[in-house]
């Protein structure tokens, strides 16, 4: 019995020193590392061509694109999320805000709240953004319609989900 109870010890300890070292590795790598492994927070952005600010590009080639790469500047680091343009405007969303979950998982919300600054990464370019959380503004309608659209097989995405903050939509603003 004690043998049994020795490997499955064993099995527990080497389980987390695993999970533990991607985690670890991830925090030093260049953004989001690709595959199943896209979703963990990652290191700061050290490769890309940085884009002028000083005009703003035509978001409609995100239209098609499945997700982007963006990382806070407080703290420094990066992840891949989904990404909706509409009306020439572009935005990503936080769902599962009032879960166990989330709230346990998702950090990154809160602290672009607090500090907003990023740095999209698209294609190998970098455009400086400014996350600005949107709740009423009456492009949510819309930003939901493209969602549902994109990523949830054309289904609605009731408004209620941004009211009762389950949702939370950030517009990927111009930044100084």
């Amino acid at each position: 019995m004690k043998w049994i109870l020795r490997i499955i010890v064993g099995a527990i300890v080497i389980f987390v020193l695993v999970v533990g070292g991607i985690f670890t590795v991830a925090r030093f790598h260049d953004g989001p590392m690709e595959g199943h492994l896209e979703r963990v927070a990652a290191g700061p952005f050290t490769s890309g061509e940085q884009q002028s600010n000083s005009e703003e590009p035509d978001w409609k080639f995100l239209k098609d694109y499945f997700s982007v790469e963006f990382q806070l500047l407080d703290p420094a680091r990066s992840r891949t999320t989904f990404v909706m343009e509409t009306g020439g405007r572009i935005f990503i969303p936080s769902g599962y805000m009032n879960t166990t979950i989330g709230k346990i998982w998702k950090h990154w919300p809160f602290e672009a709240e607090k500090d907003g600054r990023a740095i999209l990464r698209v294609d190998g370019k970098l455009y400086d953004r400014q996350l600005v959380r949107i709740k009423d503004d009456e492009i949510v309608v819309a930003v939901l319609k493209e969602l549902g659209r994109k990523y949830m097989g054309g289904a609605d995405i009731p408004m209620d989900e941004v009211t009762s903050n389950n949702l939370w939509l950030f517009e990927l603003q111009a930044r100084d």
